[in-house]
């Protein structure tokens, strides 16, 4: 079943082409209880809607939304309302914390430290880190200490106020929240721009990719690097973990997608861009492959990829070759929603694009590994003493 486009956004201001006001959409991010979507609509702004937009919403025509006047910018679901917030720079990188919304009685882990329970981290053109308050779109810090661009923002997954930042200027910086924003840590390794960063779902692991043929994965409990993920020919540029923290994607212009396991950096597949002919151009160059994002699935049994090559693939995890297709112009990135069902898509002219995804009924098997393997590495599967065919499917080695 092939992808089908279910809305498209448009920002509704005219395009300029200076660089100041840079109309790709570099960034989409769906908050992680599903409840809000932001996208970086280009002219350093970023939209935060209100999630679902409601199953008739969605099957309807191409919709626009205006950056010009109020009335046109907010709309109601609920007490949650569009907002627009004014970056001042370029966006490049959006992360919604993973700090779920409170509830009577329950103790929050962001709340209980004083901050709002949940925030957007936005990463800008001069190197600020800007992070805002969702419900109010009010701003709470301007995080400083990068020297170029934040090209990727990452959240802790556990709840934890953690925020991992991605800059051109090669390093990586955490930062906590909870401390008023206070720089805890430079990471430095990389000798190009740092493109990507994804913080594990178990919060053991960090990756980040650069300019460069390899990936590195560092600790996120002692914040050195673990390995160098060598294996591709050209520049890495996205990187994803599995929801189980099992696996590990990483996308490179030499058009191919490599899937690790991070415990032992062994490459489990490889996964080849091959153009379609009749989506290309006769006069294409050997780059129109090049990938340019790479995510998983909510429940882990398929990836998504955007490529020059002007379409979204989406691959099942255990079959080397796209299930379905669907031709997009410019692509720059895209994101599953987290309860699965479609993906969200932004394009170099600022728009961004809502796609249904299959939907997909997990086998007991599936959910089974999915379990022991949130808490289990590979290391302590391979020491149970279980049969060798159990082991292997445990450590996605049976594809």
């Amino acid at each position: 079943e092939e992808p089908v486009l279910l809305a498209e956004l448009k920002p509704g201001r005219p395009q300029r082409y200076d660089w100041k006001s840079s109309c790709e959409t570099w960034s989409v991010a769906f908050s992680p209880d599903g409840a809000w979507f932001a996208w970086s609509q280009g002219h350093c702004v970023v939209k935060l809607i209100p999630w679902p937009l409601g199953e008739t919403e969605l099957g309807c025509k191409t919709s626009e939304r205006k950056s010009r006047g109020s009335k046109a910018e907010t709309r109601s679901r609920g007490a949650a309302k569009e907002k627009t917030l004014e970056c001042g720079q370029i966006v490049w990188g959006l992360a919604f914390s993973a700090w779920p919304a409170a509830e009577d009685g329950d103790t929050d882990p962001a709340c209980a430290v004083g901050l709002p329970c949940l925030v957007l981290a936005t990463g800008l053109n001069d190197g600020q880190i800007k992070v805002w308050e969702v419900q109010t779109g009010h701003l709470l810090f301007s995080l400083l200490g990068h020297q170029d661009v934040v090209r990727d923002l990452s959240f802790a997954p556990n709840g934890s106020p953690i925020l991992v930042s991605a800059s051109r200027d090669k390093t990586l910086r955490v930062w906590d929240l909870s401390r008023d924003g206070r720089q805890v840590q430079v990471l430095s390794g990389h000798v190009q721009w740092v493109y990507c960063c994804s913080i594990s779902p178990d919060c053991s692991m960090l990756c980040s990719a650069a300019g460069e043929k390899s990936a590195l994965l560092w600790s996120m409990r002692s914040y050195t690097l673990i390995r160098r993920l060598e294996g591709h020919q050209s520049s890495v540029v996205s990187c994803d973990f599995s929801p189980d923290s099992a696996l590990l994607v990483t996308a490179s212009y030499d058009a191919c997608v490599i899937m690790w396991d991070p415990y032992t950096g062994e490459q489990l597949r490889t996964l080849r861009h091959v153009p379609l002919h009749s989506a290309l151009d006769s006069s294409s160059e050997i780059h129109t492959s090049s990938l340019r994002s790479v995510c998983f699935s909510p429940e882990g049994l398929y990836l998504a990829t955007v490529a020059d090559d002007r379409l979204l693939r989406i691959w099942a995890l255990e079959l080397r070759s796209p299930v379905a297709f669907a031709p997009m112009t410019n692509g720059l990135c895209c994101m599953y929603f987290p309860h699965g069902g479609f993906i969200a898509t932004g394009t170099r002219d600022g728009h961004v694009q809502f796609w249904t995804a299959p939907r997909v009924l997990s086998s007991l098997k599936h959910l089974c590994r999915r379990a022991l393997r949130t808490f289990l590495t590979t290391y302590q599967v391979l020491a149970l003493p279980i049969p060798r065919k159990l082991k292997e499917f445990l450590t996605y080695r049976t594809f």
